[in-house]
């Protein structure tokens, strides 16, 4: 079922980007829990377009409503069954697709496959389908925050080739939400921002890196050999719309370092163990080692370019396709909400998992 995420916490997204709305449905939620929209909303106001003057201009509400699975504000171990409506969507704006591939699009992969594709704004393929992962995330970051103690946090490391140094350990909520960007290096903040308006107004569009940090895992969570923890963060990530890569502690830095210097040592302090060092970025074996989980997802610039490229149309003929419609020129800032929330949908269902084998929470 490609459109179902999870095991134990699983989730089904379902809508388009100019149909009537976007939903999930979440599937193993435990009962008890107490949940209202005022939850949810939070997360989605982070990822939502029209946010900032360095996003998308389309204007979208996003106001969930939850349809099922709560009762007396609590939820009952049925399905949650979350529902937001589209309201700022202009079809028209992509009449010219409807005929031609967009350049570095799911338009030419969605016609191979199904011969049949919805054009309006790239349909199931298009970003506007996270809205559902963000609300889902929101459940599952409740239920690790309330449950099991772990805090879920992510931000913007990188734009073009402007970096900021971040300590993970160090990383605060309120320093990440203190600029549009969302980066809590107030001066590679603004160099980030100016670099994002700079391709805005040259019609093109920049990627980057985003930084995420789990804290409070206990050690314990994951599963050896095919399930493994950071194949499975992998995996969330890299389902997420522009991403194209993920690493996970030294990731592709540990190519240039001998054993000696990559290896995290143990030590036992007041009858816990932990590693003095996290180049394994929390997870060892597949299982979290009680250190933050610590990985970085590679975005590229948003495909969609306010400038005339050369394509090909359905029926094989070149042509070529000038850029329109409403898009972000850097999807970085609203890609920070959307990683939070693919992180705290693994962690939830491998915190589940972990109690059903091992009948305990870590």
């Amino acid at each position: 079922m490609p459109n179902t995420f999870g095991h134990l916490f699983r989730i089904t997204t379902w809508g388009e980007s100019h149909g009537p709305g976007i939903g999930v449905v979440i599937d193993g939620c435990p009962p008890g829990l107490a949940l209202s929209a005022a939850d949810i909303q939070p997360d989605l106001d982070r990822r939502r377009p029209g946010q900032s003057a360095i996003t998308t201009p389309r204007q979208e509400a996003d106001r969930v409503e939850i349809l099922s699975g709560v009762f007396e504000g609590r939820t009952t171990g049925t399905p949650v069954a979350l529902w937001i409506r589209n309201a700022d969507a202009r079809p028209s704006a992509y009449t010219e697709m409807k005929d031609k591939f967009r350049p570095s699009h799911a338009d030419y992969t969605y016609h191979v496959k199904y011969g049949h594709r919805d054009w309006r704004g790239g349909g199931r393929s298009s970003a506007r389908e996270t809205a559902a992962r963000v609300a889902a995330g929101a459940v599952a970051r409740k239920l690790l925050r309330e449950r099991h103690g772990v805090e879920v946090l992510a931000c913007v490391q990188q734009v073009h080739q402007i970096r900021a140094e971040i300590d993970p350990e160090r990383l605060r909520f309120e320093d990440i939400e203190a600029t549009p960007v969302r980066c809590p290096d107030p001066e590679a903040a603004g160099r980030m921002i100016r670099r994002i308006e700079e391709a805005r107004r040259e019609g093109d569009t920049v990627g980057g890196i985003v930084l995420g940090v789990a804290r409070g895992v206990p050690a314990g969570w994951g599963e050896p050999v095919f399930d493994r923890l950071e194949a499975d963060l992998a995996k969330a990530m890299l389902s997420l719309p522009a991403s194209k890569g993920f690493e996970i502690g030294s990731g592709f830095r540990c190519a240039t370092m001998t054993g000696r210097e990559h290896n995290d040592p143990f030590v036992a302090e007041e009858g816990r163990i932990r590693p003095t060092t996290n180049h394994a970025g929390g997870v060892l074996g597949g299982i979290s080692t009680g250190a933050p989980i610590v990985f970085r997802v590679a975005f590229k610039p948003v495909a969609t370019i306010m400038q005339s490229q050369p394509t090909v149309d359905i029926h094989g003929r070149n042509t070529t396709l000038q850029g329109k419609g409403r898009h972000d020129p850097c999807v970085l800032p609203r890609a920070v909400p959307l990683v939070e929330a693919m992180t705290a949908l693994v962690l939830i269902d491998h915190a589940l998992r972990h109690e059903a084998q091992c009948g305990r929470r870590g």
